[in-house]
């Protein structure tokens, strides 16, 4: 797994590499030359460089190109205001590389490659006046842009800010940070990479799911085994102006797609004849119902999830005081893991999250930023700020594991906090979070580790099957139906890769 540091955390971790006897100087030096060395230079150049450390790492690099023979100009924003980027500025002016104020920077255009060394992952609040007017004529130039460190503008814990560098390759320094995955940073970053110049890393430390790692967590399957062994899940929810919604679910976990040994779908009774005719590998479950909406009754609830390691609750339930009872019931009387989705989450909000601190088992919430800006009493832009220092908080609150939905996803039972940043565009479409439910469901049925771990690997498969059904159908004919079907192939290349 990638370790990701908050930027506090990497402040933290340069703090302690200069305490221990690696000079600021230094790390700068090899900051410069991992840039350099991470991309390729077509000549001229142009260095733009802020009065920070950024712009100092950008003077660094200045001098790898110079010294390679590359043609360079260095565009400078003012005096450093840190001596290690003094001291390169000057030892700049020494080797003779042309050096230009900002004011006097009005196209870009003539230069190949442009570095963005103007503000690093301490930036905070948005780009304003010169800056701002800097940062347009970078994305305006054509020019092949190298970001140092993360794309000026950027936030480096949330990856918002606007207006930001769009970079053909960012070069994250020491390690990555939240910001490179959050917020825009997809839509600013054609490619990333990182470059480790001998920081241990110290502090807040976070981890993002890689392949590999998705490869490992699948426990093998063995011939001496029944549906029984790989676990009994149930997805509940549907309703009538809403029955794709459980279907969907039950698409990505009823037809075994992600592993369930048996998957039960209970749904109001008037949809169950629409479900059974989509998924005919799943058992039904009529729930009564009253108008095409299921009413609450204690035993049919109850005896729905008998059996069940799993149950998965909310999609497209209807966000009414029947679906609040059976949410409370869930959680007073279900001793599995329960999955709450959508209207299972409007339930929750309305009843109170302290609910969640006396399960009767573990909980798994998985909101989008207004859903979960709901649970908090924040709103979705308050969320978005702080996705994961709010994620951790909630979790250690409530005991709950929290799968916060966004361009990366946040997952953290409030000790240990995972990013997964598969996915694309094409699945911001009605339905996604619903085969996510049903991917989650199956896959808490039968891995029997870290239920954490669990959910991080969900997401990422998840993830991964809609990029694929990108790939195939494009970002603006994909549905969530084609995620479902990019599953298989999503599991043969883990089993192939863990082989």
């Amino acid at each position: 797994m990638q370790t990701i540091l908050t930027v506090e955390a990497m402040r933290e971790s340069d703090a302690a590499a200069i305490a221990g006897g690696v000079a600021g100087a230094e790390l700068m030096k090899r900051a410069g030359r991992a840039i350099f060395g991470a991309a390729s230079w077509a000549p001229p150049v142009a260095v733009v460089c802020g009065k920070g450390n950024n712009g100092g790492d950008g003077y660094a690099l200045a001098l790898n190109l110079a010294e390679a023979g590359i043609s360079c100009t260095i565009f400078a924003q003012a005096a450093p205001v840190t001596p290690e980027a003094a001291g390169f500025e000057q030892a700049c002016r020494k080797r003779g590389i042309p050096m230009m104020p900002w004011t006097e920077m009005s196209d870009l255009r003539g230069f190949h490659t442009v570095a963005d060394c103007i503000f690093g992952t301490g930036f905070r609040g948005e780009a304003a006046g010169e800056a701002a007017r800097v940062i347009r004529l970078i994305n305006a130039s054509g020019a092949r842009v190298i970001s140092a460190d993360i794309n000026s503008g950027l936030n480096g814990d949330n990856g918002l800010g606007d207006p930001a560098v769009i970079s053909s390759l960012t070069v994250s320094i020491g390690c990555p940070k939240p910001g490179h995955f959050l917020g825009r940073a997809k839509d600013v970053m054609r490619g990333t990479v990182n470059a480790d110049i001998g920081i241990p890393p110290r502090g807040h430390m976070l981890r993002r799911l890689e392949e590999k790692d998705a490869a490992a967590m699948l426990p093998p399957r063995i011939r001496f085994s029944n549906k029984g062994t790989y676990g009994t899940a149930a997805l509940i929810g549907g309703s009538l102006p809403y029955s794709g919604a459980v279907r969907l679910a039950a698409m990505g976990n009823a037809a075994m797609r992600s592993g369930a040994g048996i998957a039960r779908v209970a749904a109001p009774a008037g949809l169950c004849p629409l479900v059974a005719a989509s998924v005919l590998e799943c058992t039904l479950f009529p729930l009564p119902e009253r108008e095409g909406h299921m009413t609450y009754c204690r035993e049919s609830l109850l005896e729905a999830v008998k059996g069940t390691r799993t149950a998965v609750f909310g999609m497209g339930a209807g966000n009414t005081e029947d679906t609040q009872r059976a949410v409370q019931c869930l959680l007073q009387e279900y001793p599995g893991i329960l999955v709450l989705d959508a209207d299972g989450l409007n339930a929750l909000a309305a009843l109170g999250t302290e609910w969640l601190r006396h399960a009767a088992g573990r909980v798994i919430l998985t909101p989008h930023p207004g859903e979960f800006g709901r649970l908090t009493g924040r709103s979705a832009a308050e969320v978005l700020k702080d996705p994961v220092g709010l994620a951790e908080s909630f979790a250690r609150d409530t005991g709950a594991v929290v799968l916060l939905k966004g361009a990366a996803t946040v997952i953290t039972d409030g000790k240990e906090t995972f990013l997964t940043d598969t996915g694309c565009a094409g699945m911001a479409t009605a339905g996604s979070g619903d085969v996510l439910s049903g991917v989650l469901g199956a896959l808490c049925a039968w891995r029997r580790e870290s239920l954490t771990e669990t959910t991080a690997l969900a997401a990422w498969v998840n993830g991964r099957a809609g990029e694929i059904a990108q790939a195939r159908m494009g970002d603006i004919s994909m549905t969530a139906g084609d995620t479902v079907k990019a599953l298989p192939e999503v599991f043969v290349r883990l089993r192939n890769q863990a082989l």
